[in-house]
C-alpha cells in the first residue's frame, strides 16, 4: 500500500477526507447510562479528534458542546449543569443544547452580546441505550441507520463498549478478517461443543476456507466457504457497512442480531461499540451449547471510568499487563494464552502500533475482505473530497437492514442468491419490530 493511501484511510481529523466522510453520518458517542439522569455531571468525550463535553439537561435531553468556552476558553467540563443549560464556572456564560448562549451574567442587563454568540454544538439522539451525535454540516441531519440490533429498548437490548488503543481501521479490519479465527481463537484441547455436524466442528476442521467477497451499495458482503458434508458446504457470512459498522458471523444466519461499530476517538484510539438485541426466546444457550450473546459483556473486567479524555471503558486486560497472557494455558489449552475472543483481537490489533504502517504489509489471497474494504473506504472518501459525491447510505437508512451469520448450503450453490431472504432484517420467525 502507498503511504498516501494509508494516510487517507487512517486519519480522521477535521479536513481529512476520511474525517469528512465520517462526519456525514450519525456517530455512536457514548452509552446512555454514562449520563444517568437529568442535570447529572457532564463528561468528557473525544470523537474524530475533537474534545467535546456531553451533558443531559433538565428535560433529560443530551447535548454535545465543544470543550472550550467561547468567552475565554475555559473548559466546560467544570461547568454547572442546571436549568436546561451548561454554565461555565469562569464567568457564568451558559449554553443550551444548541450551543446558544442563554445567559451572560458578567455583561450589562441591556446588552445583546449573548445573541451574537453561538458555541459549537452537535445534535444528539438516543436509541437502544446509545447516544448518537451528528458532527456534519447539514442543518437538517440525515436519518440514523436502521441497524436492527440498535432499534429496541429494555432488557433485550444491551449495548457494550470498550476502548481500544489503536487506529480505528485496525479494529475494523480485525473484525472482518476471515482467516485468523481458526488460529487466534482456537484451543489446544478439544471443545465440548465440537460435535460432528455443528458449525463449530466444520469451522475448526478446515483452517483454509475459500473466501468470497462482493461490493454492495452499503459497503461489502463477504463469506468463507468450508466443506460440511459430501453434498453441502458451511458458509460464514459477514458484513461491512459504511463508514465503520461490521456484522460478524458467529451463529445462525437469521438468528443473529449483532452490529459492531469502530468509532475513531482520534487517530490512535477507538471506541468499540457492541449493539446486541435478543428477541423473546433467544436467551437460552444456542444449539452448540454456547451462551447467548448478552453473556459477551460478562466476560470482561472494565477498569473504573475516569474523567480523562481516554478514561472511559478501558479493559483490565491491556497492553500494560500483556493482556494477562497465561503462558501455561498457551502450552496446553488455548492457542494464545489470552482469555476471551475480544482480548485476543485487542492484543493483536494494538500490537501493530497506534497506526499500522501498511506499506510494510504482504497481503495474500486470504485477505480479500481487507483489500475490498479498503477499496470501498478509499473510493468513498475520494469521491466525496474530489467530486462532492455523498454515499447513498447517508440518506437511505433502510440499506442497513441486513443480517449476518452462518448457514449450510448445497454444494455449488450461489451463496448470495441462496441467502437473500435470510439476510433481510426485521423478518422471519423471530422478526423484530422497528421500535423507537
Amino acid at each position: 500500500m502507498l503511504k498516501e493511501d494509508n494516510e487517507l484511510l487512517t486519519r480522521v481529523g477535521v479536513g481529512t477526507p476520511m474525517g469528512q466522510l465520517m462526519r456525514l453520518y450519525w456517530i455512536p458517542a457514548l452509552l446512555s447510562p454514562e449520563l444517568p439522569h437529568a442535570d447529572c455531571p457532564p463528561i468528557r468525550v473525544r470523537l474524530l479528534g475533537e474534545n467535546l463535553i456531553a451533558f443531559r439537561d433538565t428535560g433529560g435531553r443530551v447535548g454535545m458542546l465543544a470543550d472550550h468556552c467561547s468567552h475565554r476558553g475555559a473548559s466546560l467540563f467544570f461547568g454547572r449543569n442546571e436549568e436546561n443549560g451548561l454554565r461555565c464556572v469562569y464567568h457564568g456564560w451558559k449554553y443550551n443544547l444548541e450551543g446558544r448562549c442563554v445567559d451572560m451574567p458578567n455583561e450589562p442587563p441591556e446588552s445583546n452580546f449573548r445573541d451574537k454568540i453561538h458555541h459549537l454544538a452537535y445534535p444528539c439522539q438516543e436509541r437502544g441505550g446509545v447516544v448518537w451525535t451528528y458532527m456534519g454540516a447539514r442543518a437538517d441531519p440525515p436519518p440514523l441507520p436502521n441497524l436492527e440490533a440498535n432499534m429496541h429498548s429494555g432488557e433485550e437490548c444491551r449495548p457494550w463498549a470498550a476502548l481500544r488503543a489503536c487506529n480505528w481501521l485496525q479494529g475494523l479490519e480485525g473484525d472482518i478478517d476471515t482467516s485468523h479465527a481458526p488460529f487466534l481463537h482456537s484451543t489446544i484441547t478439544p471443545r465440548d461443543s465440537m460435535r460432528p455436524g455443528t458449525f463449530q466442528y466444520y469451522s475448526e476442521r478446515t483452517k483454509q476456507p475459500r473466501p468470497s467477497v462482493a461490493e454492495t451499495s452499503y459497503g461489502m458482503l463477504y463469506a468463507n466457504c468450508r466443506p460440511a458434508e459430501a453434498d453441502s458446504d458451511l458458509w460464514s457470512i459477514g458484513q461491512f457497512l459504511l463508514p465503520f459498522f461490521t456484522m460478524v458471523n458467529s451463529i445462525d444466519l437469521g438468528q443473529q442480531f449483532v452490529t459492531r461499530a469502530w468509532v475513531p476517538l482520534d487517530d490512535e484510539h477507538t471506541m468499540f461499540f457492541y449493539f446486541w438485541w435478543a428477541p423473546p426466546g433467544m436467551r437460552e444457550r444456542d444449539p452448540e451449547g454456547r451462551r447467548p450473546h448478552f453473556s459477551f459483556m460478562r466476560d470482561f473486567e472494565h477498569l473504573p471510568n475516569t474523567s480523562d479524555w481516554l478514561g472511559r471503558w478501558r479493559l483490565a486486560a491491556n497492553r500494560g499487563n500483556d493482556y494477562q497472557i497465561d503462558r501455561g494455558e498457551q502450552r496446553v489449552k488455548t492457542f494464545t494464552g489470552v482469555a476471551t475472543v475480544h482480548n485476543q483481537d485487542q492484543a493483536m490489533t494494538e500490537s501493530m502500533g497506534p497506526v499500522e504502517d501498511r506499506t510494510q504489509e504482504h497481503v495474500g489471497s486470504a485477505d480479500r475482505t481487507i483489500v475490498l474494504a479498503r477499496h470501498v473506504l478509499r473510493q468513498a472518501a475520494r469521491d466525496l473530497s474530489e467530486r462532492g459525491v455523498v454515499p447513498v447510505t447517508v440518506d437511505q437508512p433502510d440499506l442497513y437492514e441486513t443480517r449476518s451469520g452462518r448457514i449450510i448450503l448445497p454444494k455449488n450453490a450461489n451463496w448470495i442468491e441462496a441467502t437473500e431472504q435470510n439476510r433481510k432484517a426485521f423478518s422471519g420467525p423471530q422478526a423484530a419490530s422497528q421500535a423507537g
